[in-house]
């Protein structure tokens, strides 16, 4: 299942994550950082399910994965507000949360675009 691109890409996001997250003071580390954690799991969670379903069952768990990845986006961001990360972690963290996005998106798309059919 890691031969999954997005897959592997959230993957490598949750091992940078746990990274910063250790750095984060120690209030943070276990409301922000665990909150963090806990959203990238259940992300991976919905991936690995919706590639074990059928192509017209996939969309379900690919919008749930979609609103946590929104959710876990906004609260990367407070990281930053609060001073858990910096702004260099918090570019790096975004910008890998962009590509997951499109990827998301991309399949969520393209499953549209294909159960039509």
């Amino acid at each position: 299942d890691f031969d999954i691109p997005i897959i592997h890409k959230l993957y490598k996001f949750y091992l940078d994550l746990h990274k910063q997250t250790l750095l984060f003071p120690k209030p943070d580390r276990y409301t922000l950082g665990q909150t963090c954690e806990r959203i990238t799991l259940e992300i991976l969670e919905s991936l690995f399910l919706a590639n074990n379903e059928l192509n017209h069952s996939k969309i379900p768990a690919l919008k749930r994965a979609d609103l946590k990845l929104k959710i876990l986006k906004i609260t990367i961001r407070l990281c930053y507000d609060v001073k858990a990360i910096n702004l260099k972690s918090y570019l790096i963290l975004e910008s890998l949360l962009q590509e997951i996005q499109k990827m998301l998106g991309g399949w969520i798309s393209w499953l549209k675009r294909n159960s039509t059919l």
